[in-house]
């Protein structure tokens, strides 16, 4: 696989620049996507589906959490397609301006006290168009920050969009948090869960502000210059990599199904299960996402020395080792070991596998179908890990209660497709 050279044209904003604006973006994406998961795990199963038991209601929240992954593939087919021939600019305006609408239109919902059975139904859409509009976010975004870069720091820029997951995260736990701190639990349920849903209007209007300042990635500048694009390049893309295709899912699994075990399932679990105080749980999850800010592209940064491959199979080795220390930290009870069974999961298992991602999954395909390769591997990968795994360590839970080992194993599972994926997938790191 050949890539364009890079060159900085004065005129046009800087690679750093480039990379910022992709990051703020994301930031603002990942925001409005997880902060479902927040409200999944804490209030949706109390509004939506009351007629339930906990654990139940619990389950059916994650559900529709998960419909959200189901739809990122269909997002990824269709602005990977266009992204490849038109270009990535366009579509990261439109992606944002989705997202943005399905979060805000969740904030003025009918619950089932008000609507019945439609309330879950309309839910349920929401969240298919979040998911919709993340499938081709993440692909534009990431491919801007790495096709604008140096060829010796591809894996550093290219972390910083990925740095939007773990801002995203705080960001979304941290109003959250400020909400629920301020509110009685009656009031948060009453209307204040719905603020930071409605928050996300004035987000999305400074994502769009930033993303118009940008310029059209350079390599498929070239491309469509040369007029050298393809005419359905999702087709060209499978028949041209089909083995990257799926090796890149295989390398998301762990990455993806961790983290959303970490920063979702874990909510439910330490207060449902455990009963231990809400704001202690989500004070967990934020400084592990806040720490990751930094390890992300320290990670990234690294891949460019060593290699994308090394990198990776580290982050998912030490995932695995902390499978079983997660449950058992968790199981005193105490808020302060909690935080550093979450800080190690995330800021060093799950950064790992994040920080050389962008690079690594962008390099395994051309350029000429670059968006359409990577979107499919990515979001297909999503259905399966990130959207199956808080509802299959639900169902664990449900099933063998007390016993958590069962979803300990699961992890490892996780993280053993992940190794043996980024094992055989090709080392894409440029030696300069």
């Amino acid at each position: 696989m050949t890539t364009a050279s890079y060159t900085h044209n004065p005129s046009q904003p800087s690679h750093v620049t480039v990379a910022t604006a992709s990051l703020i973006g994301t930031a603002i994406e990942w925001y409005d996507f997880f902060l479902y998961g927040t409200a999944a795990a804490l209030i949706f199963n109390k509004l939506f589906f009351p007629t339930f038991d906990p654990w139940m209601g619990t389950l059916l929240a994650f559900t529709t959490y998960a419909l959200g992954f189901v739809a990122r593939p269909l997002g990824g087919l269709i602005f990977g397609h266009y992204g490849d021939k038109i270009g990535r600019k366009t579509m990261l305006y439109l992606t944002l301006l989705i997202m943005g609408v399905a979060t805000a239109a969740i904030g003025i919902l009918p619950t089932y006290e008000q609507m019945g059975i439609w309330a879950p139904v309309l839910l349920v859409t929401c969240r298919l168009v979040q998911g919709f509009g993340l499938g081709g976010e993440w692909g534009g975004a990431v491919l801007m920050a790495v096709e604008h870069a140096p060829e010796d720091k591809k894996g550093f820029y290219g972390s910083w969009p990925q740095l939007g997951a773990p801002l995203g995260l705080v960001l979304g736990t941290l109003v959250f948090s400020v909400v629920s701190a301020f509110l009685t639990d009656g009031q948060l349920l009453a209307w204040g869960w719905r603020l930071p849903f409605l928050f996300s209007i004035f987000l999305v209007l400074v994502g769009l502000w930033i993303r118009f300042t940008i310029a059209e990635s350079p390599e498929f500048q070239k491309v469509k210059d040369q007029k050298e694009e393809v005419s359905m390049p999702i087709l060209d893309a499978i028949r041209m990599y089909p083995k990257n295709i799926l090796l890149a899912m295989g390398a998301r699994f762990a990455e993806n199904g961790f983290f959303y075990i970490y920063a979702t399932f874990v909510l439910a679990y330490a207060t449902q299960a455990l009963g231990m105080n809400r704001q202690d749980i989500l004070n967990g999850v934020l400084i592990a996402a806040a720490i990751e800010t930094f390890t992300i592209p320290a990670f990234g940064a690294l891949s460019d020395r060593l290699g994308r491959r090394p990198i990776y199979i580290f982050g998912a080795i030490f995932s695995a080792l902390m499978s079983f220390p997660l449950f058992m930290l968790l199981g005193t009870k105490n808020p302060q070991l909690g935080w550093i069974a979450i800080v190690l999961g995330l800021a060093i298992g799950h950064a790992a596998m994040y920080g050389p991602q962008a690079s690594f999954l962008s390099e395994l395909f051309g350029t000429k179908v670059r968006y359409s390769g990577v979107s499919l591997g990515y979001n297909l990968a999503s259905i399966f890990a990130g959207a199956l795994s808080p509802l299959i360590a639900t169902g664990l839970m449900a099933a063998y209660k007390p016993e958590t080992w069962p979803i300990s194993v699961y992890m490892i599972i996780l993280a053993v497709i992940t190794i043996v994926s980024v094992y055989y997938a090709t080392e894409t790191r440029k030696v300069t």
